[in-house]
């Protein structure tokens, strides 16, 4: 445990700083100056005080000591050091992605989370939490205390429009978790997914206030954006791309975020063992693509978890969630969807394929559980356990459907509208899970991931959506071990928890910035076993995505029937996003998993909880109304490339963001490069943008025990699903000119066209493609001159092993972009 001692400080200092008065001067126990150890002298260079933390960060003290021209003669004054209030614990907040209420075994799933299980059963299981339904949104608003359109986050970064509610920028007013804590003297970081710094701010060029360092977080380690391969993950330390994986088989980023936590907490204690952390950990599972390690595979294979399929397994769910209490005994399962398949109805083709989809599923989240187990384990072994609250939030929507009806062994197919047979499918059966597949389970597992409730990820008007499954402990605080919450929360609720648990009001100012108020309610006040079964004190709460809309109040629901199905991405027109929706009615008090629609019955009821949603909706920034998918992610927003035609490199450059880059998506375009050949010949990649799921490369072949290297290729790759190819002549040593020039079918999405291979002005290949890639490149990918990162887009003809650098000269390298 922390000690503490009383720093005795003049009242006239404490109001220059603008700090509160210390403890034996009348104030609160909770906001007490303190040093640690022995008591330090007014401007000891050991002096520390605590904030009333107001405005962040304090001003500049007044110097409090004595300058003559002789030191000798002089007093030395050193500004106390901040420190947070007395006890204030130390914060692990962690979050999986796209898990589904269901799945784990502390809800009531098949798959084994035993650290999950730790945390609740040292405190309590909270069964009607709630999310936004969508990642970088969920995100936005955890560590903001406000709603997501309030911080900016309508909708995913990705597919951000030019509205207050949905540019995908956190407000300066709306200050972080981090920001708050780091002010107040704590160390705060960040591993795992950041969901949070718009897409058109992700490059080396910055800015960086919206990274997690810029952010409040003093320490990141972790990739941008919705997902990224496990196995070579856009990882970041800091702003910085680290590459650790290259020459390291077996490397997986869920075990080695563990370690670096595990060794930043470890190295936080041995040198500022009285310093309280804030440990934000967020791993990518178990978003696409579903990476555990073949260990872990096995182990869930051999359990036989799925083999009775999705039908049967909801049946199994729903009954562990009564035996366990998680559902009370009134609860109604609700009915398969007609839209999706029943499981008797499947050749054994295709169940063969979905229990594999299942089992690498259950594989990942029991893998991610195991290293989140480890972390929880590392706070137990520093002697920290009994002084850290532990938020485990079970997944930031409900479980993704977005594998479309049959799964994928590749999730940009969704992304870009193409479904994929089970027939092709199987050709990846004997890899499904490793660094060869990027994959993503069918949509029915998705809905039974979410047992009891209706819908998936993307659909915040149902508890399918929405409902995640929270344990939260904090050893001699949280007494009720093992308890069971049932009062409505939502995402916004965990920082005014937080700041409630570490006496630290939010601030009024942030870098001169006046603060808009926190949004959600602190849970705190469910802690003691006599509140377990007090009302809510979080009574209302809208919720809106992607057009689809519900609204909470004091236990009644109000929500639209999604009119369309998030398993069937597509650039078609929605129906209108007013008049195209129908309305249901729950009183969930009742119904708590919105069996039993009240529509019908309660015409009036509705009306006024459709009004209060559109009140709402005003309030926190909602409107307009948006019901577009896929075609949001071409809208035009800002980004490095706007308006230009004409792009132009030299050396190597690599890492770069898709936003950052020259696009060749649906349009003419012509890459012209002018290099050097040494004596000897050269190798290696020319320039690239994406990998082994989809892009395109120039590049002079590496070749076969010395035959065929420094051939000119031009690869394009189809997601993994087809490559075409222009191949030219080896280069001699001395100066080239290398050309490709596409000409497009369009206008028009994912139109073919024909290309044309030139080396030093004649002509060595033509060829031509069907189809093109019509909505985006793998976002973990990256745009490369002189090398290429993480994948390689070779299969098989022409592969090589990334980062195969370009062993010649590029002088120049331009792109033309056309129409």
């Amino acid at each position: 445990m922390r000690r503490y001692s009383v720093l005795h400080i003049s009242r006239g200092v404490l109001a220059a700083l603008g700090f509160t008065a210390l403890t034996g001067f009348g104030c609160p126990a909770a906001f007490a100056q303190a040093a640690s150890g022995a008591q330090a002298a007014t401007g000891a260079p050991g002096a520390t005080i605590t904030l009333d933390g107001k405005q962040l960060p304090p001003p500049t003290p007044n110097f409090g000591g004595v300058i003559k021209e002789k030191a000798s003669e002089s007093q030395p004054w050193w500004a106390p050091r901040v420190t947070p209030p007395k006890g204030a614990p130390n914060v692990l907040l962690i979050m999986t992605d796209d898990q589904g209420f269901g799945a784990p075994s502390t809800f009531g799933g098949v798959i084994p989370t035993p650290a999950m299980d730790r945390i609740a059963n040292q405190g309590l299981r909270f069964t009607n939490f709630h999310s936004t339904s969508l990642c970088s949104p969920t995100r936005a608003a955890l560590i903001t205390g406000r709603n997501h359109h309030s911080v900016g986050s309508g909708v995913v970064g990705e597919i951000a429009t030019g509205y207050p509610g949905y540019d995908s920028i956190i407000p300066v007013e709306k200050g972080t978790i981090g920001t708050i804590l780091k002010e107040n003297g704590y160390a705060t970081s960040w591993f795992g997914k950041n969901h949070n710094t718009p897409s058109y701010q992700s490059s080396q060029a910055g800015p960086f206030n919206q990274w997690p360092t810029g952010m409040g977080f003093e320490y990141f380690y972790g990739f941008v954006g919705g997902d990224a391969s496990q196995w070579q993950p856009n990882l970041y330390r800091n702003t910085t791309a680290i590459y650790p994986f290259e020459g390291n088989p077996g490397w997986n980023m869920e075990t080695a975020m563990a370690d670096e936590a595990i060794q930043y907490m470890k190295q936080l204690k041995e040198i500022a063992p009285d310093k309280p952390w804030l440990v934000y950990y967020v791993p990518g599972a178990t978003h696409a693509p579903h990476h555990p390690t073949p260990e872990w595979i096995k182990k869930i294979s051999d359990m036989h978890l799925f083999d009775d399929g999705w039908n049967k397994l909801r049946e199994t769910i729903f009954a562990n969630q009564k035996r366990l209490g998680i559902m009370p005994e009134n609860a109604q399962l609700t009915p398969w969807p007609k839209e999706l398949p029943q499981w008797d109805t499947l050749s054994l083709e295709e169940r063969k394929l979905f229990i594999k989809q299942a089992d690498i599923y259950g594989a990942y989240l029991a893998y991610a559980d195991n290293e989140i187990g480890r972390v929880i384990q590392a706070v137990d072994d520093l002697g920290e356990l009994d002084n850290t609250l532990i938020i485990y939030i079970g997944g930031d929507n409900g479980a993704s459907a977005e594998g479309m009806l049959n799964g994928t062994p590749n999730e940009f197919t969704t992304f870009n509208g193409i479904p994929v047979p089970v027939k092709d499918q199987l050709l990846w059966y004997p890899f499904w899970g490793s660094e060869r597949t990027f994959p993503h389970f069918a949509a029915a597992w998705a809905w039974a991931m979410d047992t009891p409730f209706k819908w998936v990820k993307q659909v915040p008007s149902h508890f399918g959506g929405t409902s995640q499954g929270v344990a939260m402990s904090w050893p001699g605080h949280i007494t009720d071990v093992g308890g069971i919450r049932r009062q409505f929360s939502h995402v916004i609720d965990i920082v005014p928890t937080i700041l409630e648990a570490t006496g630290i009001p939010a601030p009024e100012t942030i870098n001169g910035i006046a603060q808009k108020p926190v949004e959600g309610v602190s849970m705190a006040y469910t802690w003691d076993k006599a509140n377990a079964d007090v009302p809510t004190r979080h009574t209302t709460q809208y919720f809106e995505m992607l057009g689809n809309r519900a609204i909470y109040d004091n236990g009644w629901v109000a929500a639209t029937t999604p009119a369309t199905r998030p398993w069937e991405l597509s650039t078609a027109t929605p129906p209108d996003v007013i008049t195209g929706y129908n309305w249901e009615l729950y009183n969930v008090n009742d119904d708590p998993t919105q069996f039993s629609d009240l529509a019908a019955k309660m015409p009036d009821k509705l009306k006024q909880m459709q009004d209060l949603f559109y009140s709402e909706a005003k309030k926190y920034d909602v409107l307009p109304l948006d019901n577009s998918t896929l075609s949001r992610w071409n809208t035009p927003r800002p980004n490095l490339t706007a308006g230009r035609t004409e792009f132009t490199y030299s050396g190597a450059l690599s890492g770069v963001p898709p936003s950052a880059a020259p696009s060749v998506l649906n349009k003419s375009y012509t890459i012209t490069a002018e290099v050097e050949i040494p004596e000897g010949g050269a190798d290696g990649m020319i320039v690239t943008e994406g990998g082994r799921f989809g892009g395109y490369g120039l590049f002079l072949s590496k070749g076969d025990f010395g035959v065929g290297r420094g051939r000119v290729v031009f690869l394009y790759n189809l997601l993994d699903l087809k490559r075409t190819m222009w191949e030219g002549p080896e280069l001699e040593p001395g100066k080239h000119q290398i050309v490709f020039e596409f000409k497009s079918d369009g206008p028009g999405l994912g139109k073919g066209g024909s290309g044309v291979l030139s080396v030093d002005g004649k002509q060595v290949a033509t060829n031509s493609v069907e189809h093109t890639t019509p909505v985006t490149f793998p976002e973990d990918e990256s745009f490369d001159v002189g090398q290429d990162t993480r994948t390689g887009v070779a299969l098989v003809e022409y592969r090589y092993d990334a980062p195969f650098k370009f062993s010649g000269k590029i002088d120049k390298l331009t792109f033309k972009l056309g129409q």
